[in-house]
């Protein structure tokens, strides 16, 4: 039978599906659905930075500020009252789903910046997570801070967080580095234990008859994902660190072109909130099938066999795709 395990932050899964940061988290019926719908771990909703700052009583207007809040915070900001408790009631969200399922509980912190972060990984950790990802989400508006002050922000961040705990750390970035495979370094350097490729990154959209900005939060599709393949199949090797593909996840060829791209997981939401939690099922047969009719054994078989490590010509790898897509849309042929 096929081997469809993998190994994702030193954690033993089952397989490579994984649910990502979401509100599918929130009551334990559903992270007891996913775990019965085969996936091999779950990444809780996370714990933003604003709930940590009013529990601390540093609230400021940044909370308010949609610009700096990620997708996930607009999508269910609970009201200001539920903020209070929030950071006491994820600890103990994640007590309870780890007494409710067998499967790895990745806890989830989204902000970005120091506050409470280095606090509450450490609580996190005692409340019994098995890993913690942690979703800088910073959106560079700041004219007057360098690149290289903003990275130094989450390498600072990161290697903090490393200091204050034991369980793996993972790191989920938005693709907007002027050198990613440096800046993926810096961070494996730092401590960072698995990187999350990628955030997505929301514009708002401006309401024309009430004049005003207003957040817009879409699901992903599959045209998202090479992006995504891209920067991980470059990464594979050249960091330690494990990868994860989130973000355009949806039907089984996009799984597998995750692993042979190089990554070790692949996490899921918005498949899930279109098709239901036990689509996890579909894919996970689906999977199995594809790797036994093209005669793979396993998925570490063919895990990283796609990457930029594995050409004749790595530097081709960079731009080969590029001129392929141009010359064949001049001359009118199908684009592939």
């Amino acid at each position: 039978m096929t081997d469809l395990r993998t190994k994702y932050l030193g954690l033993n899964l089952k397989n490579p599906l994984v649910v990502s940061a979401s509100p599918l988290s929130r009551q334990l019926d559903d992270v007891k659905k996913i775990e019965d719908s085969n996936a091999a771990a779950v990444v809780l909703y996370s714990l933003f930075e604003e709930q940590i700052e009013i529990e601390s009583q540093e609230l400021d207007d940044f909370l308010w500020r949609s610009k700096e809040s990620s997708a996930e915070a607009q999508s269910f900001y609970p009201d200001f009252d539920e903020f209070a408790t929030g950071p006491y009631g994820y600890l103990e969200h994640v007590q309870r789903v780890k007494s409710t399922v067998d499967i790895p509980v990745i806890a989830s912190l989204n902000g970005v910046s120091k506050g409470g972060w280095t606090r509450y990984a450490k609580l996190i950790e005692t409340a019994g997570a098995d890993a913690l990802e942690l979703n800088i989400y910073l959106v560079p508006t700041d004219a007057t801070k360098s690149s290289s002050e903003l990275e130094d922000m989450y390498i600072d961040l990161v290697a903090d967080v490393k200091r204050a705990v034991k369980i793996p750390v993972a790191v989920k970035l938005a693709p907007f580095f002027t050198s990613m495979a440096h800046f993926a370094k810096r961070l494996e350097v730092a401590g960072a234990d698995g990187l999350v490729l990628f955030n997505r990154f929301y514009q708002p959209e401006f309401d024309l008859e009430k004049l005003e900005v207003a957040p817009h939060l879409s699901l992903s599709r599959s045209n998202e994902l090479p992006l995504r393949l891209f920067w991980t199949a470059v990464l594979f090797g050249e960091v330690n660190s494990d990868l994860a593909i989130t973000g355009g996840v949806h039907v089984v060829e996009d799984v597998i072109r995750s692993m042979m791209s190089g990554a070790r997981v692949t996490m899921l939401t918005s498949a899930l909130l279109e098709q239901g939690i036990t689509y996890l099922k579909v894919l996970h047969e689906q999977l199995g099938n594809w790797l036994n009719e093209h005669e793979y054994e396993s998925i570490a078989q063919m895990q990283g066999s796609m990457s930029r490590k594995k050409v004749a010509h790595p530097a081709a790898f960079d731009r080969a795709n590029y001129m392929k897509t141009i010359n064949s849309y001049s001359l009118g042929l199908p684009v592939r």
